[in-house]
């Protein structure tokens, strides 16, 4: 189990945090390769191969590096991201955030600074709405 490079087997582990503000954290200096679910938001610090679903949000604090697919409700990154992030409500990309890949988001804010290189997709009615005020303007 441990120390194995070729893990076939799966072990699934059910918790319940009665904390309302509860996080989970993946520490600085841990590895993981797989899959995570997760009920509560989440911050990672450490890295991460593979898939990310979370129902609450997801932080990638400065030191943080994930690649493969997150699927979650908010995003806010700080470190590094690769692969195919999907979030629900809103993505901030901080300034000493390195964003690669496919984004699609209802609501996106990427500070100056920041190394963003995406395809990104944003919710259609969003996108109609914000040409709509920039027309009556005109």
């Amino acid at each position: 189990m441990f120390g194995s490079k070729n893990n076939s087997s799966t072990q699934q582990h059910n918790h319940t945090s009665s904390g309302l503000g509860s996080t989970n954290s993946l520490v600085l200096g841990t590895n993981v390769e797989g899959t995570i679910t997760a009920s509560k938001d989440i911050r990672i610090d450490g890295a991460l191969h593979g898939n990310l679903s979370c129902e609450g949000k997801v932080i990638i604090g400065p030191e943080g590096k994930v690649v493969g697919e997150i699927n979650c409700e908010n995003a806010v990154i700080e470190g590094h991201f690769e692969g195919k992030l999907k979030v629900r409500n809103t993505v901030t990309v901080k300034e000493s955030a390195r964003v690669k890949g496919e984004v699609d988001t209802e609501n996106l804010q990427v500070n100056a600074g920041a190394i963003f290189n995406v395809q990104c997709t944003t919710e259609p009615s969003k996108v109609k709405s914000i040409s709509a005020e920039t027309a009556q303007a005109s």
